[in-house]
């Protein structure tokens, strides 16, 4: 008697990455990570950083490391919104607010 053939769906299936344990790696990852203090900016810090965000303007190239969920990011990108009110840095996509920036640098020149 011949074999039926697997229909297409059920064949791409068993070449699936199999997971025992849904969300193990994103545990294991988690665990990982170190978290570490927020760091309180001393008052020549804080106004070292003030001067650099003054001359932050929409569109230009700036790295920051800021402080995010227990551990110190650095993302470099362009300002897509840079807004006084609300506190906020948004580099691409990344929405940041003043008070968790630890330090900002950008080219000079611009």
């Amino acid at each position: 008697m011949p074999r039926q053939k697997m229909p297409i769906e059920k064949r791409a299936a068993q070449f699936l990455p199999f997971q025992a344990v849904k969300g193990l790696d994103e545990a294991l990852l988690a665990k990982e990570k170190i978290v570490v203090p927020k760091i309180e900016l001393s008052e020549e810090m804080y106004e070292e950083l003030d001067k650099k965000m003054h001359n932050i303007k929409k569109g230009r190239i700036i790295t920051c490391v800021y402080f995010h969920k227990g551990e110190y990011l650095k993302v470099t990108g362009m300002v897509a919104r840079f807004d006084d009110v609300a506190r906020i840095l948004q580099i691409v996509n990344t929405k940041i607010p003043f008070e968790d920036i630890l330090d900002v640098s950008y080219d000079e020149e611009l």
